[in-house]
């Protein structure tokens, strides 16, 4: 038996008549792209330029990847610099900050230097010859190094400082920020009706052809067996964070991609994935990720708290165990 899970403010509007279903792809992020949408008659179709576009300014802004992104030049910055920050990294940056400070520390999006530690960033890969994992006293003093800094973001004039060393890392946020622009973009031209969707994040709005909502499956972990379920994106963005994306085996266990910027570590609480339902794609990916790191208890706690429909797969012995907050639950039919 799957579980169902539709939105409890349904908009009964139809594409308007006329309308058709066109696909639009690409790449971006060093992943895939992609929108379903219902075409309004005398809409132009050359949408997916425009989106494309929309994405390559994200990745000049904000990708680690990019030494000349306005992000990797950041990085780079001499101690005591102020840096003017475009509207979009600026609202991206602010919204990371909100929820690091909401979640005590568990979210970090200036984690970079512990990022690249772990072999997660553009250098000194985990999966490249000759990687190991760092030394328990090179872990500390990188925390140590960390919590000297204090980069400080003035909001009123949209300009971060650059205290000496501070490495900002955005890919947890970025992506489903990324996501909503490509709806932002086509609600610009009068599209109603879509699904968008960046390496497996996904939002969508209005209907497809026949009046269904747009389904997705939501993620399960590879190679365990758990309920299946099903979301209607109507109003909806959907985010996971999952232990088997990115991972190198470390002891008896495995080092995730998603570290704990308190502790400097690889996560450590048996949760194999955690999906976020949420308006926004930018939220949901951030709130993924930290509910993540604060574990079982803390992060179904933070979750229920501020009314999150969210799904834990936690691994135990004999397989996956699945726990949901209220709000997931409300959604069920």
């Amino acid at each position: 038996m799957r579980q169902v899970l539709v939105p409890l403010d349904i908009d009964p509007s139809l594409p308007p008549a006329g309308s058709v279903l066109v696909e639009k792809a690409g790449a971006t992020m060093g992943t895939s792209w992609s929108a379903r949408l219902m075409l309004p008659p005398g809409v132009r179709s050359e949408l997916g330029a425009q989106m494309q576009d929309e994405l390559d300014g994200i990745v000049d802004e904000m990708s680690h990847w990019e030494p000349g992104s306005v992000l990797g030049r950041y990085n780079r910055s001499e101690a005591g610099s102020w840096h003017a920050l475009p509207p979009r990294f600026f609202a991206v940056l602010d919204y990371a900050l909100q929820v690091h400070e909401a979640s005590g520390g568990a979210y970090d999006p200036f984690a970079g230097a512990l990022v690249n530690l772990w072999g997660f960033g553009p250098e000194r890969r985990y999966n490249q010859p000759g990687f190991y994992a760092p030394a328990p006293g090179r872990v500390q003093e990188t925390l140590s190094h960390r919590a000297s800094l204090h980069p400080v973001l003035d909001r009123e004039s949209r300009r971060l400082l650059q205290p000496g060393g501070a490495l900002l890392d955005l890919s947890s946020v970025a992506k489903g920020y990324a996501v909503d622009r490509l709806a932002f973009c086509l609600e610009q031209h009068g599209v109603r009706h879509y699904v968008v969707e960046i390496g497996g994040e996904l939002r969508g709005a209005g209907v497809k052809p026949g009046g269904e909502p747009w389904w997705v499956t939501v993620e399960g972990v590879p190679g365990c067996d758990s309920v299946p379920a099903v979301a209607a994106l109507h109003g909806l963005a959907i985010a996971t964070s999952g232990d088997y994306r990115r991972y190198f085996d470390h002891g008896a266990g495995r080092a995730s991609h998603t570290l704990d910027p308190r502790s400097g570590y690889p996560i450590a609480n048996d949760i194999a994935s955690a999906t976020v339902l949420h308006p926004q794609c930018m939220a949901a990916d951030a709130l993924s990720t930290t509910i993540t790191v604060l574990g079982r208890d803390a992060g179904l706690a933070f979750a229920d708290e501020r009314g999150l429909a969210t799904r834990l797969l936690l691994r135990r012995p004999r397989g996956l165990e699945e726990l949901t907050t209220a709000a997931w639950r409300a959604l069920l039919q």
